[in-house]
């Protein structure tokens, strides 16, 4: 597939990477798209035998706070001891050489596990390794909030209280900003009212704070790499892509994420088409119970996060949605938008009960 030339030239991307001692050799670069993101765009960059994956922000005009392709990158090399995460090569600010900040690192192994199962997943044979998978996500997510949030503080990524207003503040900003953004160019941004019922019912039952935690911000299944079964071991998980949202938090905010991308049989998600209903992956209390055993902490009632988090994939895919129609964004997933987000927004309503 071509990729244009506006999103990674070759001729500019080039005597950076060898300025980096990246990918180096003599033969030609190759570049192709990695994956069905819908935020950040991923590509692979291959040389001979080598491969490396490359991120930088989409086209058009971004949301304040979004897509900080070098805010993730950073966050990557702080947590890399602990979590498993690509190693980060090199960091680019310069937006000169391929028209926007970007990121290079390694292509790590394993497959992404979207809408279908791999093969070492599916079927009969699959079961084990399904349910291996699956409690290793939960498992991972607990390492992810287990470790040292400090050094992020430290690094001016997040701080250590007021996550969850400071998240009611932000979503609500995004929401606002699409309206001021669409007004500024001659239109009216469309009325959501589950969007107000949802925001008003969060704000009237927001929990009380717990002692923070490195917080992923966009943690789920195909926000991982999954790698096969190998010398007797069941599939497992290789590494945590997407730290694009990472912040120092409420690691129950991850937890209520993960569990709202988690359907059993007989229910749906908008907008997405989950594997996790097949026989073998773990119920969502299940994988609750491998949290808290690993973090050694209580998840209490998780419908409060559940419902944060469904409204917030609203607004971003809300702000996707009018990038779309003013011609700055052709991923043809935004297209079904307008109708996915009020849905989102259904499903977060019918979460609070209100």
């Amino acid at each position: 597939m071509h990729v244009s030339d506006d999103l990674v030239s070759l001729s500019r991307l080039e005597p950076w990477l060898n300025d980096h001692g990246i990918l180096s050799g003599s033969e030609s670069l190759r570049v192709q798209p990695l994956g069905e993101g819908h935020s950040n765009l991923t590509f692979v960059i291959e040389r001979g035998s080598q491969a490396a994956v490359l991120r930088r922000p989409p086209r058009g005009p971004l949301l304040p706070t979004a897509h900080d392709v070098v805010r993730e990158a950073r966050i990557m090399g702080l947590v890399r001891t602990h979590v498993p995460v690509p190693e980060v090569f090199g960091i680019c600010e310069d937006d000169a050489v391929i028209g926007a900040p970007f990121y290079v690192m390694e292509r790590a192994p394993g497959a992404v596990v979207r809408d279908a199962l791999p093969d070492f997943l599916d079927g009969v044979a699959g079961v084990d390794q399904r349910r291996a998978v699956g409690l290793d996500l939960a498992h991972v997510l607990g390492k992810i909030h287990t470790t040292a949030w400090q050094p992020l503080v430290d690094a001016g990524v997040g701080r250590p209280s007021g996550y969850i207003e400071r998240q009611m503040r932000r979503w609500t900003g995004q929401r606002e900003g699409v309206q001021v953004a669409v007004a500024a160019a001659g239109g009216t941004a469309r009325e959501l009212p589950d969007y107000d019922a949802v925001r008003d019912w969060l704000v009237a039952n927001m929990p009380s704070a717990v002692e923070p935690a490195l917080v992923h911000g966009d943690y789920k299944l195909d926000n991982v790499l999954v790698v096969p079964p190998a010398d007797g071991e069941l599939a497992r998980i290789s590494a945590v892509i997407d730290w694009e949202m990472a912040t120092v938090g409420d690691p129950r905010a991850d937890l209520g994420y993960l569990l709202s991308f988690w359907p059993e049989m007989g229910e749906t998600v908008p907008l997405t088409e989950l594997v996790t209903q097949a026989s073998g992956f773990p119920s969502r209390d299940e994988m609750v119970h491998v949290w808290e055993t690993t973090t050694g902490r209580e998840a209490g009632d998780t419908r409060w996060f559940v419902t944060l988090a469904i409204w917030k994939l609203a607004i971003l895919l809300e702000a996707s949605y009018y990038r779309f129609l003013a011609g700055t964004a052709d991923d043809p997933f935004f297209a079904k938008l307008d109708q996915g987000v009020p849905a989102l927004l259904r499903r977060a309503r019918e979460v609070t009960g209100a």
